[in-house]
């Protein structure tokens, strides 16, 4: 048992001993060290401007990718590198970034900027990336800004984060990757105990998270906190005992079987993206609007599955595609298919103690047909107001099966059964043959008004996505109903 947290920052080890279970990082940098150069502006890891940079090994190799400090939870930086923007300059030299924000005008109020500038530190490090405008867009989505209007920004990522990596941080990274494998050499679990039974815990294997787990079953897990840091931040909860599964070994392998995508617990959205996108290009299309790039590069799939959300991004999808999730309780493993799994609001098919250990998703059949829209009233870094995902399998160009799911239409991610029976027999380059399945949405569904749309705007979307969705299969050129997330991958940024 080890009762301390450990990480790196400016190339030396911190061993912290008295962590609360949900201290934030960025409390930890402006209360306790006075690092008050990260910001915190929305404090629910919308605007960015609490953006640091956290170095993990990832098959030997550092990557540095964002994260909101604002939600991040101090203990979560186990085992990892944390760099601030305090952390950049090297002997009164401003880092390539710095210098190109400077060079370019591209702050003013200056707010903003420091987590703008880490956000590039993380892109300038990032390898194989395309020189475009577009990857510096995408990289910039969970970065906001009310004063420049972006294209300075812009202009000084395209110098300074395509040219070869030449910084303080690539001239030392064999020492830190040989730090940071020292510490991953330490398996035991990290058990930190606080006042009247509250506790910090990041078990080191399966079986110890799943022990755990039943011995306290009323504990909080936590994964990437994208979601739970909310509860702390904005609705003033107390989590007394957490349980951080980012130390669990193997609980973040993915990998491709022949029939499918098996990945666990901890795979972030950032590593399934690119396993996503080979199943089908809207599936890739979906994952790049989930979130920003510090909410993937953190948040996992099993976690948005876990929580239950009726607009969570990645459940209609993946339940279309026929997923499957495995639960775990002490020694006893089950599987279930995903719909199965949501029961009503807040609520699942998961009994106290259980933890959802890992998804798999199928592949597609040369035989099946595959669709996903995503409807939000921002383009880039919003939830659901209606999300559709269809997959249909053709005989003769006749649809002899669908699976059709929304989010948001519902108290949870929901098949849509009785237009799914109306599908069957239909041609989808006949209209006419589908136009029953559309009415059949009104007794599927019964969705409510809320801040993100009515029920009359969702009830009318839900009806138009799954009309574009046969009339794309049926044929036509997706030219002429999109004008984002082409399937040819030419995707057009709507900012």
């Amino acid at each position: 048992m080890r009762e301390v947290v450990r990480f790196l920052q400016n190339g030396r080890v911190v061993e912290l001993a008295d962590v609360r279970p949900t201290e934030t990082v960025l409390d930890y940098l402006r209360l306790r060290r006075g690092l008050v150069g990260t910001k915190e502006g929305c404090g629910e890891g919308d605007c960015g401007a609490c953006t640091v940079a956290v170095g993990r090994l990832v098959e030997g190799r550092l990557v540095y990718q964002p994260v909101n400090s604002c939600i991040q939870f101090l203990g979560m930086l186990d085992g990892a590198e944390l760099v601030t923007v305090e952390d950049l300059a090297e002997d009164g030299q401003l880092h390539p970034v710095q210098q190109a924000m400077v060079d370019h005008h591209g702050s003013q109020c200056g707010f903003c900027t420091p987590g703008f500038v880490m956000s590039l530190f993380t892109l300038y490090h990032a390898p194989e990336k395309p020189a475009t405008r577009k990857t510096v867009t995408d990289w910039l989505a969970g970065n906001l800004c009310r004063c420049t209007g972006y294209r300075p920004i812009v202009d000084a990522a395209l110098e300074a984060c395509f040219t070869e990596i030449d910084d303080a941080f690539s001239r030392r990274a064999d020492e830190s990757i040989a730090a940071l494998q020292a510490m991953e050499q330490d398996t035991r679990d990290v058990f930190i105990t606080q006042e009247e039974g509250g506790f910090f815990a990041a078990p080191a294997s399966l079986d110890a998270l799943a022990e755990l787990a039943e011995r306290h079953p009323q504990a909080t897990l936590v994964a990437g906190a994208t979601d739970v840091g909310l509860w702390v931040t904005k609705q003033l909860r107390q989590l007394p005992q957490v349980i951080w599964l980012g130390r669990v070994r193997d609980l973040d392998r993915i990998e491709d079987t022949p029939g499918g995508v098996l990945m666990g617990a901890g795979t972030t959205f950032a590593a399934a993206h690119p396993y996503m996108a080979r199943i089908d290009p809207d599936l890739g299309e979906l994952w790049r609007r989930i979130g920003s790039r510090q909410v993937r590069a953190s948040g996992t799939v099993c976690g948005n599955i876990a929580n239950g959300s009726p607009i969570g991004d990645s459940p209609p999808a993946l339940i279309a595609l026929g997923a499957t999730i495995e639960l775990r309780r002490g020694e006893d493993s089950r599987t279930l298919p995903l719909e199965a799994f949501f029961i009503d609001y807040g609520k699942q098919d998961r009994e106290p103690g259980e933890i959802v250990t890992g998804l798999y998703v199928p592949r597609l059949d040369p035989n099946h047909a595959f669709r996903c829209f995503k409807i939000s009233k921002r383009f880039d870094q919003d939830i659901s107001s209606v999300l559709c995902a269809l997959r249909v399998t053709l005989a003769d160009g006749t649809i002899t099966e669908a699976r059709l799911a929304y989010g948001g239409m519902a108290a949870t991610p929901k098949r849509a059964e009785i237009a799914e029976l109306a599908l069957i027999g239909a041609r989808p380059d006949r209209p006419s043959t589908w136009a029953a399945a559309l009415k059949a949405l009104a007794d599927d569904f019964a969705p409510i008004s809320d801040m993100r749309a009515s029920d009359a705007y969702r009830k009318e979307v839900a009806r138009a996505l799954l009309a574009k969705a046969l009339v794309e299969i049926g044929g036509t050129p997706d030219e002429r109903t999109r004008v984002s997330g082409l399937r040819s991958g030419e995707v057009i940024h709507a900012a």
